[in-house]
């Protein structure tokens, strides 16, 4: 294994989504806007019931406001190696949330603990060795028929690159191929259901006005991200 593990997020804590945003600015739309997009996209796959749900890598509970917001009968567990990032979701003190540090390997939790675990943008900050550990950890915690909801970086989508090279906390970032996460993901034993590609135009500006379109394009491995969904 080589000397990075995990990418250190501490530093970034308090201001995170300040400098998100001013990373992203290209896109048209701030960090918050992002964080809730992958909530809403829940949408199309759950209900509004009391599920358990499991928040890999979860930083300062922002995408927690939004599950709060769309799901509010959800019970959340998030978890992250950053300590300070934690302590930054604690005081937020949202409902039916619980904020924990972890290991970063070692989920703390029983098999077959959750309904559904949800992990965005994490895996490009972790060791690639570290990625098979990762997703069998995920396997286990998941119930029977339990989801998966993984979203990453397009590798492939210029402007995708060129927001990770200029992000002061992306500059260890590797990105992963959506060929690599399938295979990641279905040697774990997980099954996927749907991979899919997202954002193809910025959310301001005179190509916004063809946003309609992504939903006809999901099957373009052009996206700036990419989302997948997997059972057990």
């Amino acid at each position: 294994m080589s000397e990075r593990t995990f990418d250190d997020f501490d530093d970034y804590a308090k201001d995170y989504r300040a400098v998100h945003t001013e990373n992203v600015k290209l896109s048209g739309a701030d960090s918050f806007y992002f964080a809730a997009m992958k909530v809403q996209l829940l949408q199309q796959f759950e209900k509004n019931s009391t599920l358990k749900i499991l928040d890999i890598g979860c930083g300062d509970g922002a995408t927690e406001l939004f599950m709060q917001q769309y799901f509010p009968q959800w019970l959340v567990e998030g978890i992250d190696v950053s300590e300070k990032s934690i302590a930054e979701a604690k005081a937020k003190n949202i409902i039916n949330s619980r904020f924990s540090v972890y290991n970063g390997t070692q989920i703390p939790f029983e098999d077959n603990s959750f309904d559904t675990v949800f992990i965005a943008g994490v895996l490009h900050h972790v060791d690639f060795d570290l990625h098979p550990i990762i997703m069998q950890e995920i396997f286990r915690v998941l119930k029977p028929g339990g989801r998966l909801y993984l979203f990453e970086h397009n590798p492939l989508n210029p402007v995708t690159k060129h927001l990770v090279n200029t992000c002061v906390f992306d500059k260890d970032a590797k990105l992963l191929r959506n060929n690599y996460t399938k295979r990641l993901i279905k040697k774990s034993g997980l099954t996927i259901g749907h991979n899919k590609f997202i954002i193809f135009f910025p959310r301001k500006g005179l190509l916004s006005k063809f946003i309609f379109l992504e939903k006809y394009l999901q099957w373009l491995p052009l996206g700036g991200q990419y989302f997948i969904r997997a059972c057990k």
